[in-house]
């Protein structure tokens, strides 16, 4: 039998192995990125309705508006809707000095009593607070002097879920606590970063959060009956 020479095969090119890797994977960020357009508008949504915290009311001392509203009014509308409900016998308009003589309070009270509040229902209180932390404080400070132990906070939606951070650690010890979200004409959170005002109201509060845990990391909860109610049940969420 004659003799033959085993078969060599040529090594494979390491080139080749390469340039296939590199293929797979751009095609699995390519479809990673499709995956991400074709559900970027649930997530987007889900981030904006993150930062609505909208709970029950339930009968109460006060109800407290927190300052800042905005061009409509839309806090003091959804305050003097659950005064006029029966919630609470009377309004907290909190507002910061704008100068010694004049106040948001000012213009707060003028809102709830367009709204069908009587001016002996609203308590105005006028503060120097110039952040929501500083405002909890001096709000803080009024309860405890009024002998008040059940708070309904009323803020702009997207402020709800902050403002209740804030409140359960500066309110005196025990209130019992409920925020209640006033819609916002200004923030959409089923389409807020297609507005210029949407993208600018999100981004101050995820940095007001971030700043707020960070001013608050040594202070727990002294509030209660301040649980939140889940995304589910957020009448303003998806």
């Amino acid at each position: 039998m004659k003799y033959r020479p085993p078969t060599v095969f040529p090594p494979r090119s390491p080139e080749r192995g390469g340039i296939l890797f590199r293929l797979l994977l751009l095609l699995c960020f390519l479809c990673l990125l499709l995956g991400l357009y074709l559900i970027h508008d649930p997530l987007l949504r889900l981030a904006g309705s993150y930062w609505i915290a909208d709970q029950s009311p339930v009968p109460a001392d006060a109800i407290v508006m927190l300052g800042d509203d905005n061009y409509s009014a839309d806090r003091a509308a959804r305050a003097a809707q659950l005064y006029r409900e029966g919630w609470a016998p009377r309004v907290v308009a909190s507002g910061r000095y704008l100068r010694p003589y004049a106040s948001i309070a000012e213009l707060e009270e003028h809102d709830l009593t367009d709204r069908g509040v009587p001016k002996s229902a609203v308590v105005r209180f006028a503060h120097h607070a110039t952040n929501t932390k500083d405002e909890a404080a001096a709000l803080s400070q009024l309860i405890s002097s009024r002998g008040w132990k059940r708070i309904l906070l009323v803020t702009s939606s997207y402020h709800t879920r902050r403002s209740l951070y804030l409140a359960e650690r500066e309110f005196p010890s025990g209130t019992v606590l409920r925020v209640v979200a006033a819609p916002d004409s200004d923030y959409d959170p089923r389409e807020w970063w297609r507005t210029r005002d949407g993208l600018k109201i999100f981004t101050h509060e995820c940095v007001g959060m971030v700043v707020s845990i960070w001013e608050m990391r040594h202070r727990s909860v002294q509030t209660s009956e301040s649980g939140l109610l889940s995304p589910a049940n957020n009448p303003l969420s998806l």
